[in-house]
C-alpha cells in the first residue's frame, strides 16, 4: 500500500463516492470555491499538485483550469475530523476560480433579504469557455 492509498483508507466517500472539497485562498483565507471529489479526483490532486475535481453536471473528471488555464496550485490539504470533506488551501493562478469569471463562486451576498452581486469579475466567460 502507498501513501495515497493510506490516505484514501481514512477518507469516507458519500453514497455517491464523493468527498465535498472547499478551495481557499493560502494567503488571504477567501473561501474561492465548493465542489466534490471522487476517489479518482482525489488521487490525481495528490498526484498532480492541482485541484481536480469530480464534475456532477458533466459526470466527468475535471482538472480546474483545463479550458479557462485558471488552475488551482495545492499549498496544503486539511481533511476534517469525519474524514467526508476536505480544505485545499490553493494558489489561484489566473486570479478566477468561478467557471463565471469571477474571483470567488461566492459573489452573491444577503442584504436586506436580496441577493447582491458583490463579485469581482475577473473574466468574461463567453469568451474563454468552448460552447457546447
Amino acid at each position: 500500500m502507498n501513501n495515497i492509498d493510506e490516505i484514501v483508507a481514512q477518507l469516507k466517500f458519500d453514497d455517491k463516492g464523493l468527498l465535498t472539497a472547499v478551495a481557499q485562498d493560502h494567503k488571504t483565507g477567501e473561501i474561492l470555491m465548493l465542489a466534490h471529489m471522487n476517489e479518482e479526483s482525489f488521487r490525481k490532486t495528490i498526484e498532480s499538485g492541482e485541484a481536480v475535481y469530480w464534475s456532477r453536471s458533466r459526470k466527468k473528471i475535471w482538472h480546474k483550469g483545463e479550458e479557462s488555464g485558471n488552475v488551482q496550485k495545492i499549498k496544503e490539504l486539511l481533511v476534517d475530523c469525519d474524514g467526508d470533506a476536505v480544505v485545499m488551501k490553493i494558489e489561484q493562478v489566473g486570479d478566477a476560480a468561478c467557471h463565471t469569471g469571477n474571483r470567488s463562486c461566492f459573489f452573491r451576498r444577503l442584504e436586506n433579504g436580496t441577493l447582491v452581486d458583490v463579485g469581482v469579475k475577473i473574466f468574461d466567460p463567453d469568451k474563454v469557455y468552448k460552447k457546447s
